[in-house]
This record gives structure tokens, sequence and C-alpha cells, in this order.
């Protein structure tokens, strides 16, 4: 994008023309050599003179800037239109000021076939997954003066900054954002940074625009086992979504069941109060009678007492003197049949 003055050429040409001079001097020798000396040295004159007025003036193309220095000065920069300028002593370094576009992630051949550049294209995301990103970086020269002296490769340095802003932004998102919903955002976000960049950097050039390509895995292996994860992530959600069902399913049978261990809980508390406060009564009736009769109602406990635990037992009631037992069956059986 960078141009330099016809100075160079214009003390070329006056060189040769010297050069000529002095061999066709030293072919011919007298007066008429020195007569042709003068011719030619006329002619040389003229050439000079006219050459030199023609680099006086240079024109600039509407798509163009011209810097002009002086002894490595900067005099002025000139838009389009036809300019002058001191021969010999200022320069003119012509500056393209047109829209260019460059490719990051892949480059383009002369045949205009796009190759991918995993390389530059290739960037991890915020999940750690890796995926193959293409960006089309449109810029154009701000500063003519800045892009010619203020880096050798001002484009170098814009695309190195340009990757740089892609992989701090796409290092923010999950795949599945930067390979889907998530491209507007990114290229705005990576516009934004690389903006503030250009701008810290100076080298003089300016992003008007740059744009997401294309987004996707960056091998066949890659893609294999993001296909697999995939994959695992429709699984995951399957087993979620039975774990739900069965959930839902259970809680309801769940909470029923401990309804039922409840409520049959109450009914065997209130039973068991129920028994315990009849129990307190007959004790407490028990008492009331031991009060008045103790002796008595001792041995009606003892004695039911007994038939609790020895219920076959034979009892034989004896005042200690008695000689002879008469067994108590018989008369209480023969007293039931007469009965």
């Amino acid at each position: 994008m960078k141009k330099n003055s016809d100075f160079d050429a214009v003390k070329d040409s006056f060189e040769r023309a010297k050069e000529q001079f002095r061999k066709q001097e030293a072919k011919k020798g007298g007066g008429d050599g020195k007569k042709a000396g003068g011719i030619v040295l006329a002619v040389l004159l003229a050439l000079f003179v006219l050459v030199t007025g023609l680099g006086a003036f240079y024109n600039v193309s509407e798509q163009e800037n011209a810097v002009v220095t002086m002894f490595g000065k900067v005099i002025r920069t000139d838009t389009a239109g036809l300019h002058f300028k001191i021969p010999y002593l200022q320069r003119v370094h012509m500056v393209d000021m047109t829209t260019h576009g460059i490719g990051i992630g892949y480059e383009v051949t002369d045949g205009g076939q796009n190759i991918a550049n995993e390389e530059d294209g290739v960037m991890i995301t915020s999940d750690f997954n890796f995926v193959d990103i293409d960006f089309y970086l449109e810029y154009k020269v701000s500063d003519p003066v800045a892009y010619i002296y203020n880096s050798a490769r001002p484009e170098e340095i814009m695309r190195n900054l340009a990757l740089a802003s892609i992989r701090n932004t796409v290092s923010d998102y999950p795949v599945d954002d930067v390979m889907t919903t998530g491209k507007a955002q990114i290229q705005a976000e990576v516009k934004e940074r690389l903006m503030a960049e250009m701008e810290t950097h100076s080298v003089g050039l300016s992003i008007v625009n740059i744009q997401v390509q294309d987004a996707e895995p960056p091998t066949a292996e890659i893609v294999s086992a993001f296909k697999a994860v995939e994959t695992a992530k429709q699984g995951k959600e399957t087993a979620i979504n039975n774990a739900n069902k069965y959930r839902n399913e259970q809680i309801p049978a769940a909470e029923a069941e401990a309804d039922r261990i409840t409520q049959e809980a109450e009914a065997e508390r209130a039973s068991r109060i129920a028994e315990a406060e009849g129990q307190v009564e007959r004790f407490g009736e028990m008492y009331r009678q031991y009060a008045r009769y103790p002796l008595i109602t001792k041995q009606r406990l003892f004695y039911e007492t007994m038939e609790d635990v020895l219920p076959e037992l034979k009892l034989i009631i004896t005042d200690g003197n008695t000689q002879t037992m008469l067994p108590l069956e018989s008369f209480a059986g023969g007293a039931a049949a007469e009965d």
C-alpha cells in the first residue's frame, strides 16, 4: 500500500545519460568531438530540465493520500488532485485509502480457494472444548503518517491484535454458543476489543468490520468426540427425565404409605392409651377395695394370680388337722350332675 516518488528513477536516468556522454567523449576527439559533446550536453540539460519539471508535479487519485516529506520530516498530506513538490528535495509516499480484507483462521489462494489455517483458527472455549472458527476482517488506513512511520508492518500488528481479541472473546463462551446462537455477540465483542487495541497501538489502521464466517469442530476425531459429547448430553437429559418421572410416581405412593402408617400409629396410640387408662381405673378400684378389706382383697388377688399362672393347679383347702384328703373334683362333678 506504500509507494515512493520518481526521484530515484530521474536520478538513474541522469546517471545513464551522463555515462553515455562520457563514452562518446572518449570515442571522439578534436573539434568535432567538442561540437558533438556540446550537442549531447545540451540534450542532457534539456532532458534534465524536462524530467525535473515533470517530477515537480504529481497526481493523487480518489483512492489515495500522499504524504510529502523533506529530509525525512513530514511536510503535509495531500488528498485527490494535482500537486507540486520541490524536485529532488521532497519525496511523495502514496498510501492506498480503500477498504481491504483479510481472513483469520483461513487463507485465500490465488485461485480464490479458501484453505483452513488450524494454527490460527482452532481455539478453546470456556467449557474446555475446541472449536475451529473463521473470521473475515475489513480495515482501512485512517492515518497515513502513522501508517508509514509508526510501524514497519502495521498489517501484521493488526492481524496479531485481532487474533488475540478473538481468542480472549471465544474463551468466555461455551462451545454450543460459539457454534450456534452466540456468533453475533462474539463478533460484536471482538470488534469492540480490537478497536480499543488499535487505538492503543496507533499503527494508522482502523477496523471497518469483523464477521464470523464459520464455526465447527476442528478435526474428524474432534467431530466424533463432539458428537459423543452431544449423545452423552442427550443421555443425561433422558436419565434426568426418567428420574423425575420415577420420583413423581414414587412420591405420591410414599406419601400415601406414610399417611397409612401414621394413621395406624395414631390408632395404636389411642388403643394403648385407652387400655392404660382402663388398667389405671381397675387398679384404682382394687386399691379402694384393699383399703376397705385388706385381708380378703389380698387373698383374692393371690388366688386370681395363681389361677392365671398355674391354670391346671389342683387346689386343696385344709385347716391343717385333716387326716384324710378327699378329692374335690368328684364332689364338684357330682353336684354338677345332680343339677
